[in-house]
């Protein structure tokens, strides 16, 4: 089912949201890490520093700060690639996937508040 919201609402959902997430505690993610891991969570695996950066038209070094502020969230993990030890898989973790779901619940929330 779609949605159809107009500019103002559009501002309004993502305001309410935002709001919500920092009056609830949400660990503060920058828009960056946010498409970063929801990339991450939404987008079939496995997923590299070097895949990451190509997605978002980054370069390596700005992934790897990112995925360093998460690692240290515990919202993702690294490890090495057995097959290719250039590369850096990145992996879920459960309070990767506990965050998201409650993002999706706030989303959800304010979408429901919203007056259309």
């Amino acid at each position: 089912m779609a949605i159809n919201l107009d500019e103002s609402q559009s501002l309004q959902l993502w305001h309410s949201a935002a709001m919500a997430q920092v009056l609830d505690n949400v660990p503060d993610l920058t828009l960056r890490q946010t498409a970063i891991i929801l990339t991450i969570y939404l987008q079939r695996p496995p997923h590299t520093v070097r895949g990451l950066a190509a997605t978002l038209n980054v370069t390596k070094p700005v992934i790897t700060r990112a995925l360093d502020t998460m690692g240290m969230m515990k919202l993702v993990t690294r490890k090495r690639d057995p097959s290719d030890r250039r590369n850096v898989i990145i992996q879920r973790t459960v309070d990767g996937s506990l965050y998201l779901e409650k993002l999706a619940e706030i989303i959800s929330t304010s979408a429901g508040e919203l007056r259309l």
